[in-house]
Order: C-alpha cells, then sequence, then structure tokens
C-alpha cells in the first residue's frame, strides 16, 4: 500500500511539475502548443494501455479498412494510404513494446521457420542498400515502410489465428468491405455505362486505377472461393457469398484489367499444379524461360526490334478497340512497358550489386531510357514506376535482392504445396490451397504492374507469407498428434 501511494506522489508531483514548466516556457516562448504536453502526458498513457489490451480488435479493423483505404497526399514527395497505413504503424509499435518489454512474446513458430530466415536475410540486405541508395531519405522512408507491413501481417497473425474461427473471421474482415464496394462501384460505372474510359473515377476515391482494384478483387475473390467452398451446403451463408462472388466476378470483367483477368486464369491453373505437385518444375520453367529470352534480347540488341510506332501507339478509349491494339502491339500501355523496361536494365547494367536504392527509380529512369521507344504518356505526371516488380527489385536492391526475394517467393509457394498434401484437415489443406492461389495470383499481377509496396496488394502478399507460418505450426500439430496416435 505505501509503495503505491508513493508512485502516486510522485506522479502528482510530476505531473504538476511538467505542468508548470511548460506553461512557462509556453508564456516565454510565445508557442501555445507546449500547453499540449502535459495534457498527453495525462491521455497517452490510458491510451496506450487501452490498445495493448484491445490489439486484437485493432488487427481485425485493419483488414476491415483495407480495402476502404484512400491515399492522401500532403505534399507530392509525402502521402500515406489513411486510415490502415495508421492502423499499421500503431500495430506495429505495439508489437516492438510487447517484443522489448517481455522477448518470449515473439512466436517461436516464427523464429524456427526458414521462411522468416531468407525474410531476414532479404531485409538485412534491403538496409545494406539503404547504406548505398542515391535518395537516402526516400530509401529510409521504404525501410520503415517495410517494417510496418511485416509485423502487423507476418508476426501478429501467429498470435491472434489460433482457431478455425480467427481464420472465418480474418476472411469476413476482408470481403464484407470489399463486397460492399464493389456494389457501388458497379452502380457508379453503370451510370457511365460501363465505360472504359470513366473507370478510374467509378473507383475513387477507393482505388488509385482500375489496376489497384481489379489486382485486390481477383485475389479476394481466391478468399471467397475458399469461403464458399467450407460453408454448409444448401446455408444461407453458401449462397450469399456465391452472390458476392457473381458481384465479384462482374466488378472484375467491367474493371477492364488484362492483368487480372490473366491473373484468374493462371490462379485457378495454379490451384491444379498445386494438387499435381507440379510448383517446383513450374518455377525452373519460368527461371529457364526469363533467363534465356532476357539473353537472346540483350544479344546484338534484339529489344530494339521491339520499338513502338510513336505515331500509331496511342490511347484507346474503347476496350474493344484497346484490345486490339494490344493483340497487334500498338497498344500504348504495353508500348510503355517496354520503355521503362529497358530504362531499368540499363540502370540494373550500371549498379547491378547494390543497386540505386529503395524508390529511386522516378528519379533517376530517364537518363537511362531510349528515345526510340517513348510514347505519349512517356511523361509519366502519375510518377508510377517500372511496372515489372522483379526488374523494380533488381535495379533498387541489385542482383542480390532480386535473388533473396525471388528465394523467398518461390519457397512461398513451395512451401504451400507441401502444407497442401501434408495437412490432414480439410479446412486448413483448403487454406492452404488458397494462399497458394493468391500468391501466384499476385505473382502474375506483379509481373506486369508493381504492386508490393501498394497497402492493398502488400498486405496480401506479407499476409499470405503470415499464413504460410500459421499452417506450419497447425501441421506440426498434427504430426505430433499422429505420432502420438502410433505410439
Amino acid at each position: 500500500m505505501q509503495a503505491l501511494q508513493r508512485s502516486y506522489h510522485f506522479r502528482t508531483s510530476v505531473s504538476v511539475l511538467l505542468f508548470l514548466t511548460t506553461g512557462v516556457a509556453a508564456i516565454i516562448l510565445r508557442e501555445s502548443w507546449l500547453l499540449a504536453i502535459p495534457f498527453g502526458w495525462l491521455v497517452l498513457p490510458p491510451l496506450y494501455d487501452y490498445f495493448i489490451r484491445n490489439t486484437a480488435s485493432f488487427f481485425w479493423l485493419l483488414l476491415i479498412a483495407l480495402p476502404l483505404s484512400a491515399e492522401i497526399n500532403f505534399t507530392p514527395q509525402l502521402g500515406t494510404d489513411f486510415p490502415d497505413e495508421f492502423l499499421l504503424i500503431l500495430l506495429t509499435g505495439a508489437s516492438l513494446v510487447a517484443m522489448i518489454h517481455r522477448p518470449s512474446w515473439f512466436p517461436r513458430s516464427v523464429a524456427a521457420h526458414p521462411l522468416f530466415l531468407v525474410l531476414l536475410l532479404y531485409f538485412g540486405w534491403l538496409i545494406i542498400t539503404c547504406c548505398y541508395a542515391v535518395e537516402p531519405l526516400l530509401s529510409f522512408k521504404y525501410l520503415l515502410a517495410k517494417t510496418w507491413y511485416i509485423i502487423p501481417f507476418v508476426i501478429l497473425p501467429q498470435k491472434l489465428l489460433n482457431a478455425k474461427d480467427d481464420i472465418r473471421k480474418m476472411a469476413r474482415c476482408l470481403l464484407l468491405p470489399m463486397s460492399l464496394l464493389v456494389v457501388q462501384v458497379l452502380i457508379r460505372h453503370a451510370l457511365h455505362g460501363f465505360s472504359f474510359e470513366d473507370t478510374k473515377y467509378a473507383m475513387g476515391p477507393f482505388f488509385r486505377n482500375h489496376v489497384t482494384y481489379s489486382a485486390m478483387l481477383v485475389c479476394l475473390l481466391a478468399v471467397g472461393w475458399c469461403v464458399w467452398k467450407l460453408s454448409p451446403k444448401k446455408s444461407r451463408q453458401r449462397k450469399w457469398v456465391m452472390a458476392g462472388l457473381v458481384a465479384g466476378c462482374a466488378g472484375l470483367v467491367f474493371a477492364y484489367s488484362r492483368g487480372a483477368w490473366l491473373a484468374l486464369v493462371l490462379g485457378i491453373a495454379g490451384a491444379w499444379i498445386i494438387r499435381k505437385r507440379w510448383i517446383s518444375g513450374l518455377i525452373v520453367i519460368i527461371v529457364a524461360a526469363i533467363t534465356v529470352s532476357t539473353a537472346w534480347l540483350v544479344t546484338d540488341k534484339h529489344f530494339m526490334r521491339f520499338t513502338p510506332d510513336h505515331d500509331h501507339t496511342v490511347f484507346h478509349t474503347d476496350f474493344g478497340e484497346h484490345l486490339g491494339a494490344t493483340v497487334k502491339g500498338k497498344d500504348i500501355s504495353t508500348a510503355e512497358r517496354f520503355y521503362r523496361w529497358v530504362a531499368g536494365f540499363r540502370m540494373l547494367a550500371d549498379k547491378p550489386v547494390t543497386g540505386f536504392g529503395p524508390n529511386a527509380f522516378y528519379p533517376h529512369y530517364r537518363q537511362y531510357t531510349v528515345r526510340a521507344f517513348e510514347t505519349w504518356v512517356s511523361d509519366n505526371p502519375e510518377h508510377s514506376t517500372v511496372h515489372n516488380y522483379f526488374i523494380l527489385v533488381a535495379l533498387e536492391q541489385g542482383m542480390i535482392g532480386l535473388l533473396l526475394f525471388c528465394l523467398l517467393y518461390f519457397g512461398m509457394l513451395l512451401h504451400v504445396q507441401r502444407l497442401y498434401h501434408r495437412l490432414t484437415d480439410p479446412f486448413y489443406r483448403m487454406i492452404a490451397l488458397t494462399t497458394g492461389v493468391v500468391l501466384i495470383m499476385i505473382g502474375v499481377i506483379n509481373f506486369l504492374s508493381d504492386m508490393i509496396e501498394t497497402d492493398k496488394i502488400g498486405s496480401l502478399f506479407w499476409l499470405s507469407l503470415g499464413m504460410i507460418i500459421v499452417l506450419e505450426r497447425i501441421s506440426n500439430i498434427e504430426q505430433g498428434m499422429s505420432n502420438v496416435e502410433l505410439k
């Protein structure tokens, strides 16, 4: 009792002293904002205590906020995704405090997992590339953002996803807000006659463009399919999920995104490949094909054969003409991709080891472009990057960064395949298969774009890694129980 009284008197004395000190300083310096310090001293501790006690609630809120968040730019160089990035920072801070206060809080299933070791190596290399970055401030910002994506989506799920109901809740938190967004986008788009030209306006402010919208939608369609498969037959829930899937497919069609359509087709094929245990063979074929084609393109400047016809490569407002131009090689978005890919490879050749550093493509790529590939949209007012995440990683983080990222990504696919065939519970097998399909879709999308650094797709990518580690823990529990039964 005496110890509590001493603690109370000490805090009271500090509060009074702080109030008097800041009050005098505010009067002398004529800075009224200093008066907020003593109030922060009183308000922040109970708020922090509430947040720590309700971390799970904020995690579910984060999942709900992912589809609903919008991009807010304070300056041309500084922006954020609100409110999900704010929640990510809060959850990262809470997790770091928990780890410092009680090191045993850190999940053993994460520390012992080989993919987490690869992630640590990749993150360590990121720190090295930031030290050699040509844009240190932008690279440091990238490193911070990577931290507050990895901790909430890779580490926190190990503490919060402990039962089937938790995984069902996670799916509901993602699907319900996205379903509402799809319905309102379809309604708004219908008012414009489902015009290809007006897709961007129908999807704002929650999505920057139709590419981001369709990318998240196609990944969550896979999650919705999983929920439908696991729902009891002839149940009301199953019917509602099917209605949501129909609306989602309609939304995907009218998003007019060729990359998302391709991701859907290859995601379906990927489910069959995982069932057949062919992921390793597929990885070998993809790596060999990319290596051979890249070697051919750079030999004797064969890539110059793909220069566009500047005067006939234009933007089409009609989607039919857009597809026709794609087939004929006169589509402006494809031509612009070649323009930036060529610049990206030339940047990589200039700094092959450490790269230019994260977030350095846009400030420096123009001096590496080839004028013959220039298009009508090469002025790039959106400040978008190279439109291929693998090339982006290579030119900004060097070949070592690319190898480590590919080791992480391909390792995730191989682990998903192994888990699907190792797990015995049909529920968790379906979760593993869905995680694999989502990863394949993300890989396809990021071969034609660079969206792992966005909140919509980056969150799903890192959450997939978190789910793999969760499923690995469940698989080990299953194997332990079967060993006990055998004994």
